[in-house]
């Protein structure tokens, strides 16, 4: 029999032993995990998200992980809503992340706010969508901060008169305003703005009005996947670049769809946050990984926006033992810094949203013969252009 002093030890390593096992923080992840916008979107974030976790293991000691997926498509403000809900009080999530469209996003707020759920959103490019609820951090970028340097760059390079072309909602808009405002403070001519309702796939009514007009070249925006897929296409087919008109863009030329764009996409001058062929050992590093996780998968901005999605929510969770605590998750992201796949990149302290390079790329072959985004020139450390006032 076990004397008393020998059963005092067992009980006490029992004890000990089991609350050393790990906590485990629940993640909720809402995104296109199926239909069109999946694999531009759905399965970049979760190659993202398993990336970080293969290359980061845990995020503190005794303290576990569980990234809790639901499925939700095109804009539908309702199903985000009741997903968001059933997240937080049914499977009882720390944290929220993904959200590719504003409608969705800003459907969401009033509850992250209520609830005080820490929620990061890996696309979401509309400004106003960080400033709608306190628990809102954004690893994405917004179309402000990436069309502003397109807009500077068509002034640098004598382009004078231009027609933008953007799909009729939120980031659109954004990129609209942002691009016109910049270009005509420059001097430039916006001859006419163009909106496209989002549901559109036949561009060529649109393109042959814009080359009739003759502009210099046209400004772009649409949610990338087969929106930009189809109009970098229309733009070919369409016969604007043989009559002059350039092409000026953010997102259209991303990777997944690069490769199926083929030689017409050569020459096509983007400004965005990302490029698979960015040159840095974080980034070699990542797509390695990638790669080897995932055999065939394309290192893109929706994937490693994903990545640093899952650095901020580690970021959160070690800084508060992953407990819950939204107020020290908040602050210890806040002002947050670190070097990414994309480049060096910083979270506002005042707007919660992200600070980062914007690279003018251009496509071309490489070595190998595959098509990529050549960084052509930098725009360091842009901000948010169209920031609103954060939540108070």
């Amino acid at each position: 029999m076990l004397s008393l002093r020998k059963l005092v030890c067992v009980l006490t390593m029992v004890v000990a032993g089991s609350a050393a096992q790990a906590d485990t923080v629940k993640v909720g992840v809402i995104g296109p995990f199926s239909g069109p916008f999946a694999s531009a979107f759905g399965t970049p974030f979760r190659q993202g998200i398993e990336t970080f976790v293969s290359l980061n293991g845990d995020p503190a000691p005794n303290t576990k992980i569980e990234f809790v997926y639901r499925d939700l498509g095109l804009g539908d403000p309702a199903r985000a809503r009741s997903l968001a809900q059933e997240l937080i009080t049914g499977e009882k999530v720390q944290y929220l992340a993904g959200f590719v469209f504003t409608p969705n996003a800003l459907a969401v707020a009033p509850i992250i706010e209520s609830a005080k759920i820490p929620t990061v959103i890996f696309n979401a490019s509309t400004s106003v969508v960080v400033s709608k609820s306190n628990y809102f951090v954004r690893t994405s970028n917004t179309l402000p901060q990436v069309t502003v340097p397109v807009a500077k760059r068509a002034l640098e390079r004598g382009i004078s008169r231009v027609i933008t072309i953007v799909s009729d909602y939120g980031p659109g808009i954004d990129a609209e305003t942002a691009f016109k405002r910049t270009f005509e403070e420059g001097k430039g001519e916006i001859v006419e703005s163009i909106r496209m309702p989002l549901s559109t796939t036949d561009f060529g009514p649109f393109l042959q009005r814009i080359r009739l007009a003759k502009p210099d070249a046209l400004f772009t925006f649409l949610p990338f996947g087969p929106p930009t897929f189809g109009f970098v296409k229309a733009y070919n087919d369409n016969g604007l670049r043989q009559s002059g008109v350039r092409f000026l863009g953010t997102a259209e030329t991303q990777e997944t769809d690069l490769q199926a764009l083929g030689d017409p996409a050569i020459g096509l001058e983007t400004g965005y946050f990302y490029s698979g062929a960015h040159r840095s050992p974080e980034n070699k590093a990542f797509v390695e990984r990638l790669e080897k996780l995932f055999p065939g998968a394309i290192a893109n901005p929706a994937t490693v926006s994903a990545f640093d999605g899952t650095r901020a929510l580690y970021t959160m969770i070690k800084a508060t033992g992953g407990k819950a605590d939204p107020a020290g998750a908040m602050a210890a992201i806040k002002g947050a810094k670190w070097e990414s796949p994309r480049g060096p990149i910083s979270i506002d302290p005042q707007t919660r949203d992200i600070i980062q390079n914007v690279y003018i790329r251009n496509v071309k072959r490489d070595e190998s013969g595959k098509l990529i985004n050549e960084e052509i020139q930098i725009y360091a450390d842009q901000p948010d252009y169209g920031a609103a006032p954060a939540a108070k």
